[in-house]
């Protein structure tokens, strides 16, 4: 199979999704965009994307490609995230002055960048942060990045876990063009929803998903792009959405919201080592 991840290989969208699919053809692509028009367009089988981090919060971009778009998430994922300094050979910490990663990296190190007084440099991806340190060979530029990139684009360690908390986790979606799931288990959903505007809407939808046996793990709010001020709901809960129950929900669910659509029915979140 190929499956499509976005930046370049030692991203921990590539690491994870060696980690799903051992064996597969993990494919680059420049940007999440690029990743789900690959497997909409039958390019890839599958597409691996964050959806969330632990510390950072959302994925807004991906969370909009889910609305939407038209593909389907077959499975999530989640992976600790530990980011280190990473530098040149012969490069040691004092000689650092600037540090290169993606911005949800950078946000996730602020105290130790803060601390160590370094200039920060957003780059579109951790792995193409390591990338373009290890072509550009200066002693005093960094990169905050995984393990695996410093392997990969020959650079050494100076710190590691520089990271402010150490349960930090990413949570990715693997995404499809069918709507089934990568393992045969239906534990938990995700779908997408908008409410009517009248008083209460969202509080009866909420309602109605818990009165039929249904745990409501999150919910998030977008900004709709049709209408000003009008926002969808993204929900990951527990249970299967295809039994009977899923069933009467759904249909009760079409009496308060304008819009619905299930995103995915599979297996319960899995912790990737």
């Amino acid at each position: 199979m190929k499956i499509a991840f976005s930046g370049v290989k030692g991203a921990y969208a590539h690491i994870a999704g060696e980690k799903i699919f051992p064996g597969s053809e993990c494919m680059p692509y420049p940007s999440f965009g690029n990743v789900y028009e690959a497997v909409r367009k039958g390019e890839c089988d599958y597409g691996v994307l964050p959806v969330e981090n632990s510390f950072a919060g959302d994925v807004a971009q991906v969370m909009d490609l889910l609305y939407f778009g038209e593909l389907y998430i077959a499975g999530v994922y989640e992976m600790p995230i530990v980011h280190n300094l990473l530098g040149v050979k012969g490069a040691e910490k004092e000689d650092i002055t600037r540090v290169y990663s993606h911005p949800q990296a950078l946000d996730q190190c602020a105290g130790y960048i803060r601390e160590k007084g370094f200039e920060q440099c957003a780059a579109t991806n951790t792995a193409m942060a390591a990338r373009d340190v290890a072509a550009a060979g200066d002693k005093q530029a960094a990169a905050i990045a995984g393990r695996e990139a410093a392997q990969i684009y020959g650079l050494e360690i100076l710190e590691e876990r520089i990271n402010e908390k150490d349960d930090n986790m990413t949570r990715f979606v693997v995404i499809s063009r069918e709507e089934e799931p990568l393992l045969k288990e239906r534990q938990a959903f995700s779908m997408i929803f908008t409410v009517n505007n009248e008083a209460g809407a969202l509080a009866k939808a909420v309602t109605t998903i818990g009165m039929n046996g249904f745990n409501l793990k999150a919910i998030r709010s977008r900004p709709a792009r049709e209408l000003a001020w009008n926002y969808y709901f993204y929900i990951e809960g527990e249970g299967d959405i295809k039994s009977n129950a899923g069933n009467r929900m759904i249909a009760e669910l079409k009496w308060n919201c304008d819009v619905i659509r299930v995103l995915g029915n599979y297996h319960e979140v899995i912790t990737l080592d």
